[in-house]
Formats: structure tokens, C-alpha cells, sequence
């Protein structure tokens, strides 16, 4: 696999380091090799190393942070980080302490900013989350996506995932998911999430956390910023009993054994059907593309497949950013953010990205949250916690949705 590097662009690095050594070291100049110091490699624990890199592109010094990750290999694998509930945040060196993970970077755009008075904001990610083979959360509708563009052909469905079989892979999970009662079958069109598609109904569980449900029910398919229906319903199911109803969505703990449904307008009527003491069935499952089962699924927008970058990435705008890529066998992750915004690291496109990814070794990778969220951790020799390797644009972390973490040891 050559390297991908646009004419426009020349990503240089220097000689000796080991991770694609033979891949970048073919973009140096005999002057540039000269004169760039060696990037040193520090095993995080065996099978895992990270690696500060000092890129040089035609916009600028670019800083760049690496995690390497041989799945497989001294019990080495992937942690959903998460702060417990979907509808919350937290700083990913926190989330990564709590896990016991040796190192890892922040995932998943976010519902960051509140949009609709008076449904407050909830944190809650965009696309799908599986964690330890539990399925937690389908993807938002695509119009309303935090983040970027998506590249032709990807949507808020795709995400950077493991399988059963412990290779990692970029997938796309679907839910498929029913309603079914006395008073009728309907379709399932979320699960935990923040927005649920017009005319839709969707389930919240436990997982969600105690986050208003409002949210769920505002903007449109192709209009994040859209007014909030004013046709909604929902409805609490306690062990396949309907137990209580409501004109609007509410918030709170959601028992272990209930199920919330809300619906937004014919969703809403659809519900508005059912009584107290209805008996009613929920079941819903995220199919990945092919069928295969998945232990750990985040989500992510594809940037790379089979080697090659997807056509009309965003090449104009420099960002701190995060990404993860895997090799084409599966087994060795690259989880990588770049320092933006700053005198000794101008960032880089989403292009940029995924052509660094390219150079690191993967055959397929996604853009993850950048900008302020952007945050590598990693521990250090000796350490039983981690600390920020990179440099976050904020000047600290910020609190997250979610992140991709290392663990060792099985």
C-alpha cells in the first residue's frame, strides 16, 4: 500500500521511528531528514505503544499523538469509555481511570449545545454504542448530526467497531426494533437517543441515565435546528405492562425493568392508543452490514476504506482532530488525535487525517469529535493512571459522550 498524500500536501517525518517508518520515511527530503529529530516510541504495556510525531505540511508544524494497539496480544483489546449513562459527559483521562484502561482518545460527536428552549442539551452521542456486547444506543437521524459533513455513501449509522471474533473493522449497525400489543405493532425508530426521527417512536432504557427526553422529540430529519413537535406522547412500560402515560416527554431514572416509549407526531398517536394496563412487548436489535455479531461499537464517520481516502473529504479546514483506523487484517488499531489552534500545531483537514492514517499502516478509519474535544491519554511508566498526552484546544479536557479505550490483560 503506497501512500496516499495529495500533491498539495507533504506529510514529513522523521527516520528511525518504527510505526510506518518505511511509508513515511519515503516522503523525507535528504535536508528534512537531516534536521528533524527521531520521534521516540514509549510502550503504554506490551502490544500497546504511543508516539508523539512532529509533522511539517504546506499550512504548517503539525503535532500529532498515536496509540498503536495489537489486538489480541498480552490480552490487549478495545473499552467503550463512558461516564455509565448515555445522556452524560466526562473527561476521557477520568473515564479511561474508571475503565482501567492504559490509554485512549475521546469518540463520538455529541449533543453539545442547546438548541431548543426549554429541552436542555443531553450530552448524548450521535451514533450507535455497544459496550461489552450490550447494546446501549442507535444513531440520531442524519440531518441531525453535531460534526462535519458526512462523505458520500456514510451516514450517522457507521461506527469504528470489534467483533466477536476480536478483529476491529469500521461497520454500520441498523436498528431494527417493534412495538407489539393488542392495540397494535408499530415500529421501533430509536433507541436512547436525542433525536428520534419524525413520526417515529423510540425506546429509553436504564442505560439513557436521568437526561430529559424533550430533546428526542425537536428538529427534523434534515433539520437539526427545527422546532420541537408539539405533537408528542409517552408512554412507561413496567415488566410488559403499561403503567403510566403523559402528553410530554419527562425526565429522571428509568427503572431496570421498564421501558420508556416517546413519540413524536404519528408516533404520538400511535401511542396515544395504548391505556394503563395494556400488556406491551418492546424488542429492537442493532444489525451490523453483514450479520456479525459485535462486542464494541462507537460511533464514527468513515474516512478511509480499503487503503483508500473516500472522495470529497473537507481538504480547507484545519482542526484539532481524532481519529481511529485499523490495519486490514483486523488485529492493530491506531487510535490518533492532532493539536490544532495553536502556534506549534495549525491541525488538519479531514483529508489530511485520513491520509496520516494511511501512513500509520490502516486500510480503513473514521473521523471522530475534534476541535475542543480532541484528547489522547495514555499512561506513563510505572503509572496506575492515565494523563493527557496531547494538547487539548481548550487549554484542559472537556467533558465527552464517549471514547475508545485500551486495556490489557484480558
Amino acid at each position: 500500500m503506497g501512500c496516499l498524500v495529495p500533491t498539495s500536501t507533504t506529510l514529513l517525518r522523521a527516520t528511525g521511528a518504527p510505526v510506518a517508518a518505511l511509508l513515511l520515511g519515503s516522503l523525507l527530503t535528504p535536508a528534512a531528514a537531516a534536521t528533524q529529530p527521531a520521534n521516540a516510541v514509549e510502550e503504554i504495556a506490551p502490544g500497546v505503544s504511543y508516539e508523539r510525531m512532529e509533522l511539517s505540511t504546506d499550512n504548517g508544524s503539525v503535532v500529532a499523538h498515536v496509540l498503536t494497539a495489537e489486538l489480541g496480544q498480552s490480552g490487549v483489546a478495545l473499552d467503550l469509555l463512558y461516564p455509565g449513562e448515555i445522556a452524560a459527559g466526562e473527561a476521557v483521562s477520568a473515564m479511561a481511570d474508571s475503565a482501567g484502561a492504559v490509554g485512549g482518545v475521546n469518540a463520538d460527536f455529541f449533543n453539545i449545545t442547546q438548541e431548543h428552549d426549554p429541552a436542555p442539551a443531553t450530552s448524548a452521542p450521535v451514533g450507535p454504542v455497544i459496550a461489552n456486547g450490550n447494546q446501549l444506543k442507535a444513531a440520531v437521524p442524519d440531518g441531525q448530526r453535531f460534526g462535519p459533513g458526512l462523505a458520500e455513501g456514510t451516514s450517522t449509522k457507521d461506527v469504528f467497531a470489534v467483533g466477536a471474533d476480536g478483529a476491529a473493522r469500521v461497520d454500520t449497525l441498523t436498528l431494527a426494533g417493534s412495538v407489539q400489543g393488542d392495540k397494535g405493532n408499530f415500529d421501533l425508530a430509536g433507541l436512547n437517543q436525542y433525536a428520534i426521527a419524525v413520526d417515529g417512536i423510540g425506546a429509553f432504557t436504564s442505560d439513557w441515565g436521568t437526561a430529559s427526553r424533550m430533546r428526542a422529540t425537536c428538529g427534523t430529519d434534515t433539520d437539526r435546528q427545527a422546532p420541537c413537535s408539539s405533537e408528542t406522547a409517552e408512554v412507561t412500560i413496567t415488566g410488559g405492562e403499561v403503567t403510566d402515560t403523559a402528553d410530554e416527554p419527562g425526565s429522571g431514572d428509568i427503572a431496570e425493568d421498564s421501558v420508556v416509549l416517546v413519540g413524536r407526531e404519528q408516533g404520538a398517536a400511535e401511542l396515544g392508543e395504548l391505556a394503563v394496563g395494556d400488556k406491551v412487548t418492546v424488542d429492537y436489535q442493532l444489525e451490523s452490514a453483514d450479520g456479525t455479531d459485535l462486542d464494541f461499537a462507537v460511533g464514527g464517520a468513515p474516512i478511509l476504506r480499503d487503503g483508500s481516502a473516500l472522495p470529497d473529504l473537507d481538504t480547507g479546514t484545519l482542526a484539532p482532530r481524532t481519529s481511529a483506523g485499523v490495519s486490514a487484517d483486523g488485529k492493530t488499531v491506531y487510535l490518533a488525535t492532532v493539536d490544532g489552534r495553536s502556534g506549534s500545531s495549525v491541525g488538519m483537514s479531514i483529508a489530511e487525517l485520513a491520509d496520516l492514517q494511511v501512513d500509520l499502516g490502516a486500510a480503513a478509519a473514521v473521523n471522530l469529535d475534534g476541535g475542543g474535544s480532541s484528547t489522547l491519554v495514555a499512561r506513563e511508566s510505572g503509572a496506575d493512571k492515565v494523563t493527557v498526552r496531547n494538547d487539548p484546544s481548550d487549554g484542559a479536557e472537556r467533558s465527552v459522550a464517549n471514547g475508545i479505550g485500551i486495556r490489557v490483560g484480558g
